[in-house]
């Protein structure tokens, strides 16, 4: 009689509980500072999905968000889950975690004299950049079809491709509404010296192609000089099953 041994997933000794009540008053207050300091401009230039996602997984702007109240919410809506980790996953267990739907979270926030600029991602970036968008169907699909297919690639040329597809829209992401360039990209909406470059006409404005974005180098150490805005989330869904037809 055989037996068929269950693989662990890739990302399997990543995974943590998040421990909130080990957060301090302090940790609490700079996220409470970040929040009111990104506020009013979301407000006039986030994309609808973004500000209607961030009040339907009950974010609080007083008090750092308990990850699994996050997904109590936003699982019956999409199906994902708001996933504490260690810290920086490998590709590989970045990848199987977007196909399973689980956002791979950092617990820990930033300090007081980083405010304006942290390297490494904090769940300030993770959770009030990233996660609003999962709250809404068409992206919450996009993302995961993303995982899926990058999963899928072996060489690392491109790997590197959709990684530009995935920095002009899951980070640096915007969109037309009414007429009006609309931010969503987490790097956006976490940021506010990122977002006021764009806002404030710093960045060319290009229609969402994916061959132009699949061809356009990412340059993580500088403000952004072009971006693609799509006109609706179908849009990038559409693309992450296009993509495959434009590597190799």
């Amino acid at each position: 009689m055989s037996t068929t041994s269950i693989q662990p997933k890739p990302y399997a000794s990543y995974l943590i509980q998040q421990d909130c009540a080990a957060y301090t008053p302090e940790q609490h207050a700079i996220w409470s500072t970040l929040v009111s300091r990104r506020m009013p401009q979301l407000e006039q230039h986030a994309s609808a999905e973004y500000l209607n996602g961030f009040h339907q997984i009950g974010l609080q702007p007083t008090e750092l968000p308990d990850l699994a109240a996050v997904s109590r919410r936003l699982q019956p809506v999409t199906g994902w889950n708001s996933t504490p980790v260690s810290g920086f996953l490998p590709a590989d267990a970045f990848f199987a975690m977007l196909s399973d739907r689980l956002f791979p979270t950092t617990t820990w926030i930033r300090s007081l004299e980083s405010l304006e600029y942290t390297p490494e991602p904090d769940i300030f970036h993770d959770v009030f950049g990233h996660v609003p968008m999962h709250a809404h169907p068409v992206f919450a699909d996009f993302l995961q079809h993303y995982g899926e297919l990058c999963a899928s690639l072996t060489r690392a040329e491109d790997l590197e491709r959709l990684g530009r597809l995935f920095w002009f829209t899951v980070e640096f992401g915007v969109i037309r509404e009414r007429g009006q360039v609309k931010v969503y990209g987490s790097g956006l909406i976490s940021s506010h010296g990122e977002c006021t470059h764009v806002v404030s006409g710093g960045a060319e404005i290009r229609d969402f192609d994916l061959d132009s974005v699949l061809n356009t180098t990412v340059n993580v150490s500088e403000m952004q000089t072009v971006l693609y805005a799509i006109e609706s989330f179908d849009q990038i869904y559409e693309a992450t099953k296009q993509a495959a037809s434009r590597l190799g």
